[in-house]
């Protein structure tokens, strides 16, 4: 496999060390996010979903795309029927949309990675063009390691709550059900590589809500990224980031963008107050 090069060396995070949220403190601690922010996950899910029924008119006059393949991976215990809206609202827009197909996301156990990479390639051999991939929290992180594999076969990536970051261990609430269903011993785990960004353009949606994942390891730093990145804040959950407005309204935006012209996100006067921050 090869290997991804940020200043010095540093390893391919997929089969030959596939880096995924494991045990231990480790020297990169972050506490989980607030109990109130995890205890009130659900109501302020409910909340984005009204509020996305209230803005239906809006996002339906976004600008249509080019048809080019996309791939939604759902998050961790998640499956592609938690990303039916997305999905069907992208192809609305015009977009090849395509679910993951592999069932609910339970880790990389059991050959998924290998079985993901076959319905890539797959998807790569129908369309005979580069794919967009987004991938909510664990979805991300399986996304930013296809780009890393074959970044002539991705045109971007989209990653949406996903701790790709430093202290994703700590700062994570699901990482013990996590270890549980995917032992750590089991697995090829290189730690060390998975907050490098692939080579590719990359665009990571964090929000300071969340209440599964400390934000902070959703933030692509700059010193690690090996093609062009963005990070963009938005306001609401972690599990409801597929049911957020502002989330559909960033990926019409996103992939809209002709395949060699990416340039980064700028919020108008209107989109401020639900994207406050991108950078």
């Amino acid at each position: 496999m090869a290997r991804a090069q940020v200043g010095s060396s540093a390893q391919s995070a997929f089969f030959d060390g596939v880096a995924m949220p494991g045990s231990g403190r480790g020297a990169h601690y972050l506490p989980p996010p607030s109990a109130w922010l995890a205890l009130t996950e659900g109501q302020r899910v409910a909340l984005e979903v009204m509020s996305l029924s209230a803005a239906r008119r809006l996002l339906a006059d976004l600008p249509r795309g080019d048809g080019h393949p996309v791939m939604v991976l759902p998050g961790f215990l998640g499956s592609d029927s938690y990303n039916n809206a997305v999905r069907r609202f992208l192809a609305s827009l015009g977009y090849a949309v395509h679910g993951w197909g592999l069932g609910r996301n339970l880790g990389p156990r059991d050959g998924t990675l290998e079985k993901l990479l076959e319905r890539f390639d797959f998807l790569y051999s129908r369309h005979r063009e580069p794919l967009t991939l987004i991938g909510h929290s664990l979805g991300g992180i399986f996304a930013r390691e296809l780009a890393r594999e074959a970044p002539e076969k991705v045109r971007q990536v989209i990653t949406l709550g996903s701790p790709f970051g430093k202290g994703r261990i700590s700062g994570s609430y699901p990482s013990r059900v996590f270890e549980a269903l995917n032992p750590i011993d089991e697995l090829p785990v290189d730690e060390g590589a998975l907050h490098i960004a692939p080579p590719v353009p990359t665009t990571a949606v964090y929000s300071k809500g969340d209440g599964i994942v400390n934000w902070q390891t959703a933030v692509q730093q700059r010193e690690y990224a090996l093609g062009p990145v963005q990070n963009i804040q938005v306001r609401g959950s972690h599990c409801g980031m597929t049911l957020n407005p502002a989330v559909w309204y960033l990926l019409a935006d996103r992939l809209c963008q002709p395949q060699d012209g990416w340039a980064p996100f700028s919020a108008g006067a209107l989109s401020k107050f639900l994207i406050p921050n991108s950078h």
